[in-house]
């Protein structure tokens, strides 16, 4: 039977032992591609607060840091942190990252949830009227304290703190007012404290240091406060730190304060985690009235884990391919890279097998002939008779027929004319035994 030669070779031996490698490499390919993270996407979420607090300052600062690299940073406006928590606990919310104070969730309740690292203090203010100076949360006992918004985060950590300090509906009467309202209230004389988280430029926080009417308190136990709740840090606002030339405020005050985190669900593609990092980064390393240069961001987060990326980054930095490599490109290299290493490891050890698969090929043909020569050399005995001897030659010719009627390349011949030497000596010997002259 006729056969096509491929380069001197029989296209039917060629497959046989270059299939098995495609096969293996396309395996390979298809699981590369499957468990290799796809492209980033160009479009992410974030939660941040209400109106123009802190939070949506920052993330104006993120959406333009990251538009640089062709992401839009879609910022969506909320309550505050615990709906931005209640938004990431959301399996059908589009957020994707949120601002997140430490003090709320947890990772038994969010374990879909990490940190991508603290980003910056955000002081608890108790502001208070009247003449007694208080210094300790107990003192606020039977009093109207204005504790923020209802579902808000200064709320909920505000009622956390004043129960540790033996304070609840019980013991004083609790407003659910915050911000702006509660500020009015406080000055108007419709609840005698208030309690706001903040940092310390706020323009609302600074109108309330300002106010002469109104004191701030200095929490006397903000170390032993710290010990109690571990999320908390001791901070000391230092007298004149608001303005100096009225030396604002009057004396040092002591603080406790959570940070302000970035949440993030653990899905979001990691390209979209270092950039998010290379953004917080370039925002939040500077110095503040109660930060230090290059404290932040880092990992003071109590609760959430930190992401596999954000540790990479705080240790490493950005990866080397986002260093010098605009965005798309960066990540462009970097998935080929993780697609063509495993698949160049599988290629070399294939490239040397598959002459060594196409020699085995070609030589267990020429085997097969040999096996059935030496099966008929075994038949050969001293008494041979005429009619035996004629079975032997036809069958010693077929198998000869067979050899000639053998496509193989030209690196081949040496044994299929060995092959055929061997096929002349049996023939030979057959006719010594019967007496029969060449």
């Amino acid at each position: 039977m006729n056969r096509k030669i491929i380069f001197g070779r029989s296209l039917k031996d060629f497959l046989f032992a270059i299939l098995p490698a495609v096969a293996v490499v396309a395996i390979a390919l298809f699981f590369a591609i499957k468990f290799v993270n796809p492209a980033p996407p160009n479009h992410l979420v974030i939660s941040t607060g209400e109106g123009e607090g802190d939070y949506q300052i920052y993330a104006k600062r993120y959406q333009e840091i990251l538009k640089e690299d062709g992401i839009k940073l879609e910022i969506r406006a909320s309550t505050g942190t615990a709906e931005n928590l209640k938004q990431l606990q959301n399996e059908n919310s589009d957020i994707d990252v949120g601002f997140v104070q430490d003090g709320l969730g947890s990772p038994e309740e969010d374990p879909d949830l990490v940190s991508l690292g603290s980003l910056y203090y955000e002081p608890i203010w108790v502001f208070y009227r009247g003449s007694a100076e208080i210094n300790r949360l107990v003192q606020l006992e039977g009093k109207k304290i204005a504790v923020g918004k209802l579902n808000g985060g200064t709320r909920s950590l505000a009622l956390h703190i004043l129960e540790e300090n033996g304070i609840d509906e019980k013991h004083a009467q609790l407003i659910n007012i915050g911000w702006q309202d509660a500020a009015d209230a406080l000055r108007d004389g419709q609840v005698d404290a208030a309690i706001y988280l903040a940092t310390p430029d706020d323009p609302l926080i600074e109108s309330l240091i300002n106010d002469r009417s109104l004191k701030l308190m200095s929490f006397d136990q903000a170390e032993a406060i710290t010990r109690q709740i571990p999320y908390l840090h001791h901070l000391v606002l230092p007298h004149g730190a608001i303005d100096l030339q009225k030396n604002l405020p009057n004396r040092d005050v002591d603080l406790v304060s959570p940070t302000a985190t970035l949440v993030a669900r653990d899905s979001l593609h990691p390209a979209l985690i270092y950039l998010l990092l290379k953004a917080i980064q370039v925002v939040h390393s500077a110095p503040g009235l109660l930060e230090k240069k290059g404290e932040f961001p880092t990992d003071k987060d109590f609760l959430f884990p930190l992401s596999e990326e954000a540790k990479i980054f705080y240790k490493s930095g950005t990866p080397f391919w986002q260093r010098y490599l605009p965005f798309w490109l960066a990540t462009l290299i970097e998935r080929f890279i993780l697609i063509v290493i495993p698949i160049v490891a599988l290629v070399l050890p294939m490239v040397k097998l598959v002459p060594r698969l196409y020699q085995w090929r070609i030589k267990t043909r020429i085997y097969k002939r040999y096996g059935e020569l030496k099966f008929l050399e075994t038949q050969i005995h001293p008494k041979i008779s005429q009619t035996e001897y004629a079975h032997y030659i036809t069958q010693l010719d077929g198998i000869e027929d067979r050899v000639n009627g053998m496509k193989v390349p030209l690196d081949f011949s040496e044994h299929i004319y060995s092959l055929k030497e061997h096929i002349e000596f049996v023939r030979a010997r057959l006719r010594r035994v019967v007496g029969v002259s060449t």
